[in-house]
């Protein structure tokens, strides 16, 4: 099974079914800018990509709405800096 990403805006948070594994992404939406708060995935699932996964589609579904962004999460804030075909994204 392949993984999949989807917004849940009721929750703020983009999440990702990863063979059974719950990663999410929370996030604050305002003014064309998506803030990154926190990215969790299950102790047992880490070390995998998971999270990598998550981020990186989080990051092509902003592109895809023309927003940009704002990293609060520790996660996210190291992901951009490994990862300079984001960096368009930043405000």
């Amino acid at each position: 099974m392949s993984a999949t990403l989807h917004d849940n805006p009721t929750l703020s948070r983009f999440e990702m079914d990863d063979d059974g594994v719950l990663a999410v992404a929370n996030y604050r939406l305002a003014d064309n800018l998506i803030t990154f708060t926190h990215t969790e995935v299950p102790p047992d699932a880490r070390g995998h990509g998971v999270a990598s996964r998550l981020i990186a589609g989080a990051l092509e579904t902003a592109r895809a709405r023309g927003l940009k962004v704002v990293a609060h999460c520790s996660f996210v804030r190291d992901f951009l800096a490994k990862h300079r075909e984001y960096h368009d994204l930043l405000p």
